[in-house]
Parts: structure tokens; C-alpha cells; sequence
């Protein structure tokens, strides 16, 4: 799967096909960063999700909106904490197992936009984290990408340039929204999992794995539930409500008027965890995390 030039940027970025078929149009519902109007498209030959037009790159550092954690220490805080820990756990344990199967000695490079959190918490573990790639190309014992190739113009390229920095037995571990969700087909343009305009590319299961495969990985362990998914699910339901939301777009609360949406914003979560155990099941979750390694 050989990307085309990111300067053409009507072309799908796997097959280079410029042949589309839309969907439907939306526009930045979680954040209101923008008000255009944006199409999702299907491509006509390989079937990849995107949305288009891509936004132009001064466009994408201006809709951008960092994943904040709440910092004060009131009920409402410590319950938002409570449940983006139970999805850093998860994350967290599906790579120290990768590692652990690996058994290759040497740093995790982590390329996840507001990654820190699980940087710290490996760290915490006694393993040497990078932010950037090493001088010295084949020593890194996992390439992390939780929520990165949805944002690149060239995703192949991404994983070339991981491909480079891992050991022989090394792994990568890459976490994307997964458009073949069930949660996608219920709520349509409504999918939190959109994030529009800033994720440009919407991979399916098999579309995430056909890139790594033909990046030369081959796939280890594929995971589709994560406590990401009813939060996911929650916001799509009710995106006002989403803290972290709520906090990028400034919203002045009172600490009650705060507590009481936290409450309510968790109780759509909990509602919606039998719906999502359930896709997750049927590997129709709305996360795909999937472990791979170099071909041999």
C-alpha cells in the first residue's frame, strides 16, 4: 500500500485513488473549533474512510484542541479521573504484554499526541521513554502510536519510519478509532470517533492491518474493547457534556453545574458499557488496537 504524494491531497492516501463516493457532511461537533462543513468519503477502489477536503495544514494547527486532564480536586474532578485511569490501564497493560512477549531489551519510542500520561505510567514501570526518534536507527524495543495515524497526511510513512527504529523482535502497537464499529453505523455523522476536522483518515479493522502489512509488519494481537468505547459513546450521544470538551471550549461552570453534568456524563457511560461489551465481542468495537512485528 504505497502512499501518494501528501502534496496531491485529493488522492487516498492508501491505493492514490482519486475516485471517492460521499457519505454525508458534518462539521466539527465536538469542539466547534470551525463551523465549514466537511464531507466523509469513501474511496471508490480501496474503500478507506477520509475526510475531505483535508484541511490545509495552518487549518489543522488551528482546530487542534490538546486532551486535558482535569487538575482541581473536586468530586466532579476525581470522577473524570476515575474514568480516563480505567482507560490508561488498558492501554498501558496492552503494551507492557507486547513488551513482555517481545522479551527484546531497549527504549519505548511513543509518538501519541497527548501521550504523556502513558509515558509517565511506563515509566513508572522502569522503562526508558522517547519522544522523538533515536539517533541510531534499530534499538527501540516498541513503537507506540495510541491515536496517530487517523491525523497523518501519510500513515505508510509513519510506519516506515517506525520500521526503522525497532529491534529485530521489536513491536509496534498502533490504537486508531475503528470505522467498522457498530457505534459508526448507529450514529452516522454523530460519531464522536469522527472528530472532525482533525482526524483525516477513518480506518476500518482491515484496513489498519492491510497498512502494517504491507509496511512489513506482521500482526501479533489484535484488541477491540477499550474503555475508550463508551466514552466514546457517551460523547456522540451528548458531546456537550464530555468534560474535556467542555473545558476546550471555555464553558464558565459552577462547581455544582459542573458535578451535576460529570454525573450525568457518567452515567451515559455506564448505560452504554453493555452495548459496547457487546461490539466489542463481535470485534465491532469502536477502537482497534492491534500489536505487530517486523516480518520475518
Amino acid at each position: 500500500m504505497e502512499a501518494p504524494p501528501a502534496s496531491d491531497p485529493s488522492s487516498c492516501p492508501a491505493c492514490g485513488c482519486h475516485e471517492l463516493q460521499p457519505l454525508f457532511e458534518t462539521t466539527d461537533r465536538l469542539y466547534r473549533a470551525t463551523h465549514e462543513r466537511y464531507q466523509i468519503v469513501e474511496c471508490w477502489k480501496c474503500r478507506l474512510i477520509r475526510l475531505h477536503p483535508r484541511p490545509t495544514a495552518a487549518g489543522l494547527r488551528r482546530y487542534q484542541r490538546p486532551e486535558t486532564w482535569p487538575e482541581g480536586g473536586t468530586p466532579a474532578d476525581a470522577l473524570e479521573r476515575a474514568c480516563r485511569c480505567a482507560a490508561l490501564r488498558d492501554d498501558l497493560n496492552f503494551v507492557l504484554r507486547a513488551l513482555e512477549d517481545a522479551g527484546t531489551p531497549g527504549p519505548v519510542l511513543d509518538l501519541s499526541p497527548g501521550g504523556e500520561p502513558l509515558r509517565r505510567a511506563l515509566a513508572a514501570h522502569g522503562l526508558e521513554v522517547l519522544t522523538a526518534a533515536p539517533v541510531e536507527p534499530g534499538n527501540c524495543a516498541a513503537v507506540t502510536m495510541i491515536r496517530l495515524l487517523e491525523h497523518m497526511e501519510s500513515p505508510a510513512a509513519c510506519l516506515e519510519q517506525a520500521y526503522e527504529q525497532l529491534r529485530a523482535d521489536g513491536r509496534i502497537i498502533v490504537q486508531s478509532p475503528n470505522a467498522g464499529c457498530w457505534q459508526f453505523l448507529l450514529f452516522g455523522e454523530n460519531w464522536s470517533g469522527l472528530d472532525v476536522p482533525r482526524r483525516l483518515i477513518h480506518f476500518r479493522s482491515r484496513d489498519l492491518e492491510s497498512l502494517l502489512e504491507s509496511c512489513g509488519f506482521e500482526i501479533v494481537r489484535r484488541k477491540h474493547f477499550s474503555w475508550h468505547n463508551p466514552l466514546r459513546f457517551a460523547a456522540s450521544l451528548a458531546p456537550g457534556l464530555e468534560p474535556a470538551v467542555r473545558r476546550a471550549r471555555g464553558l464558565a461552570e459552577s462547581s455544582w453545574s459542573k458535578l451535576m453534568k460529570n454525573l450525568l456524563y457518567a452515567a451515559m457511560v455506564g448505560l452504554a458499557v453493555p452495548f459496547t461489551l457487546f461490539e466489542d465481542a463481535c470485534r465491532a468495537g469502536s477502537t482497534i488496537m492491534v500489536e505487530a512485528r517486523k516480518k520475518a
